[in-house]
């Protein structure tokens, strides 16, 4: 009988933003390596995106792909066989166009470019693996983790599950800045593995909303359902562009440093169509489009935290001998090992915050005629990316910018 394994992943996004870059943006001290999986990775953010919605109709969608692609690449490392296959296929890399050693490169040097202390943005990213005291992980094994994911590996008395979950959880908490708390409860005692990928991310917008011109809007959740929200609103140049094709307006909001969001509002009615067209296509067409011009634009100020237990999604996408006792995880230890559950934890906050230096609304000049409105005041997509190593660093839906 395999032993067990309990994969957590948690994401922290605490956003605000404006103006600039297209996503294949880059510069010159990149790795190649860092651009080699962008396509696979934006592939997999679509597919689970999709899979995830579908799950929870009517409910708020953020997770981070670029997160869960990361600890499952990792995870690879310990897996043989069809196992292994799944893993990376399930990730949506074809392993026919690209060596493995390449896509754990990629990892290596995306997460090498997005904690570069010298960035105007915080993004802490990390892997830990808790093992069991007894357990000891194979060299191979333990130079693969360290060479490509910088992962600790922590000993831990599962046998004592109210201790492993002390430690686990302490261990988050801090990574997070205290925004992820008791993060693993009900911890059995034949635990032998828990697996832990955190990210934080805060970011300032280039152009800060001014909090005076926030006033309480209405937010049409559906058909039935209305709700109050703060609203953000700030005239001036945007870029953004209108997708004939999918009836929705994407606008394009930077951060200082080299991280942008791409809001996306669907016009009512369209929001099944848009998602079922979504597609790394699509996704280029409108980095592609965007363009300069002035807007009225009003923007939802949210405080959001999801919660995932992944096993079902990522079984339909293939992934699925990790989970049953076929799992060939005999890379880790030698011994028998299985995943049976995946944790995954995202929060994002979006409000009117800048930098200090910019807490003044700078005055912009703008043509007489009266700009569009673009108000952001029923479901809509957010998409946040790295723009030099075109990493899609968390993608969702707002359905209800109200529910915690």
């Amino acid at each position: 009988m395999n032993s067990a394994v309990y994969l957590c992943l948690i994401l922290l996004g605490l956003c605000t933003t404006i103006q600039g870059h297209h996503l294949e943006g880059h510069d010159d001290n990149t790795s190649a390596n860092a651009l080699k999986i962008y396509t696979y990775t934006a592939q997999f953010a679509v597919t689970l995106y999709k899979e995830l919605s579908a799950a929870s109709p009517g409910k708020n969608v953020f997770f981070s792909p670029l997160s869960i692609s990361a600890i499952f690449s990792l995870l690879s490392l310990g897996a043989k066989s069809t196992t292994h296959t799944q893993i990376l296929e399930g990730l949506s890399f074809n392993l026919s166009a690209i060596q493995e050693k390449e896509i754990h490169q990629s990892f290596h040097d995306i997460f090498s470019v997005l904690t570069r202390r010298d960035s105007q943005i915080q993004l802490d990213i990390g892997q830990a693996l808790f093992l069991k005291e007894d357990k000891k992980p194979l060299q191979k094994f333990l130079d693969d983790i360290h060479g490509f994911y910088d992962a600790e590996i922590l000993p831990t008395k599962f046998q004592e599950p109210a201790e492993a979950e002390k430690q686990i959880n302490d261990y988050v908490e801090k990574k997070t800045h205290g925004k992820i708390v008791k993060l693993v409860n009900s911890l059995q005692e034949d635990t032998e593995l828990v697996l832990v990928n955190y990210m934080f991310f805060k970011g300032n917008w280039k152009k800060p909303f001014d909090p005076q011109q926030t006033t309480e809007r209405d937010f049409f959740v559906d058909q039935e359902k209305t709700v109050k929200v703060p609203m953000m609103h700030r005239m001036g140049w945007f870029y953004y562009y209108f997708d004939p094709e999918l009836s929705c307006t994407v606008l394009q909001l930077d951060y200082n440093g080299t991280a942008t969001a791409f809001f996306v509002l669907p016009e009512r009615g369209k929001e099944k169509e848009l998602e079922q067209s979504l597609s790394t296509c699509v996704l280029n067409k409108w980095a592609v489009h965007v363009s300069r011009h002035t807007a009225n634009v009003y923007i939802p100020k949210f405080n959001i935290s999801t919660s995932y237990d992944l096993k079902e999604p990522l079984i339909k996408l293939g992934i699925r001998d990790v989970f049953s006792d076929h799992a060939d995880l005999t890379g880790f230890t030698g011994q028998p090992l299985k995943v049976t559950k995946v944790n995954h934890k995202a929060v994002l906050t979006v409000d009117e915050k800048g930098t200090e230096a910019a807490a003044a609304t700078a005055v912009e000049a703008m043509p007489m005629s009266l700009p569009p409105t673009l108000e952001f005041n029923h479901p809509f997509m957010v998409l946040l990316y790295n723009t030099v190593t075109n990493s899609t660093l968390f993608i969702g839906k707002i359905v209800d910018p109200t529910e915690q």
